[in-house]
């Protein structure tokens, strides 16, 4: 058996599938060929960053419209679900976490009555799984591309859940430095951060929930009764993994107002200390003061004890003013 040509590096997999869900290798230049037969088969076309160039042949080969391709071309589209004809044009966020920090990327998809294709840009992990899952199981990839695309979106929505959970693993260790005792700048830093990724992964995920409901109302693109369910079953996923992300928002908010309390606090504790050390302070010097005047007539500086007795009355109410401070809390 001869093999292919050497595909396009950007191309990470082109096949067609018969009705019974068996898979063939082929070229981009077959899939036309492919597609001229209507023997209930279709083809899976999966890109990574592909070139400007390679876009337009595929929109040759597929009919594609000139506004979904030029999107698809350019990253950073909002995540949205648009009819072309026969054709659905979805763009959809992916997310991974790299080096402790959330990086996004894009998936654009095309689907229409006997094809499926993807392309990938930015962060966002190859669909090989997804495709050798199904064609472990080609009794379920016999439902034709809409079973491919439930894969493909069930497959983005999954990697959204064990981000989340880095999250809560990450809120639940900071809680120790935010009811520290000590204020450290990094753990108010390092929450409005998290509180920042999650508002990113909100802007991610919401749309996708739009995009499945609409998904399963469309009448452009018929999804079969039958496939309705798995679609809904990830439209359920991505309503959790949005309320777990709208949980962790309002805790890291939460954590944060209470972390700037604690703080005010601290402050108000260590104001009273000083206060009350400076009203210990301000009554010997106060008596002092009068010394220092260097006024001629002074009864009390005639006295024999005068001196004694005035240490004496100055430790007095001091030891007062102390116990006093103590009972209060500002000391």
């Amino acid at each position: 058996m001869s093999s292919l040509p050497a595909q396009p590096a950007c191309v990470v997999n082109c096949a067609a599938y018969d009705r019974s869900g068996q898979r063939r290798d082929i070229t981009l230049e077959q899939i036309s060929d492919v597609l001229a037969v209507d023997d209930g088969s279709f083809v899976w076309v999966g890109l990574y960053e592909p070139e400007e160039s390679l876009l337009d042949r595929l929109q040759e080969e597929f009919g594609l419209h000139d506004l979904a391709v030029e999107d698809a071309h350019h990253a950073h589209q909002r995540p949205k679900l648009e009819p072309y004809g026969s054709t659905l044009f979805i763009a959809a966020h992916t997310a991974q976490r790299i080096d402790g920090h959330v990086r996004f990327g894009e998936t654009h998809v095309f689907i229409g009555p006997r094809f499926l294709m993807t392309v990938r840009h930015g962060a966002s992990l190859s669909f090989a799984p997804v495709r050798q899952r199904l064609e472990r199981e080609p009794e379920v990839l016999a439902h034709g591309p809409s079973i491919a695309l439930h894969a493909v979106l069930d497959f983005i929505v999954d990697n959204y859940q064990p981000i989340v959970s880095d999250f809560e693993a990450e809120l639940d260790a900071l809680e120790q430095d935010v009811f520290a005792e000590s204020y450290k700048r990094g753990t108010i830093k390092r929450l409005y951060a998290l509180r920042k990724e999650l508002t990113q992964m909100r802007l991610s995920v919401a749309p996708m929930q739009d995009i499945l409901s609409q998904l399963i109302r469309t009448p452009v693109f018929a999804i079969p009764d039958d496939v309705k369910p798995y679609f809904r079953d990830v439209l359920d996923h991505a309503a959790r993994v949005g309320d777990s992300i709208d949980t962790l928002r309002e805790m890291v908010a939460a954590a944060m107002n209470v972390n700037l309390s604690l703080v005010t606090v601290a402050q108000g504790e260590i104001v009273k200390k000083l206060a009350g050390w400076a009203g210990l302070l301000a009554a010997p010097t106060l008596i002092a003061s009068w010394y220092g005047m260097n006024f001629q007539h002074m009864p009390e500086l005639q006295g024999r004890y005068a001196y004694p007795v005035l240490i004496g009355v100055v430790a007095l109410f001091c030891v007062l003013l102390y116990r006093y401070l103590r009972r209060i809390g500002w000391l």
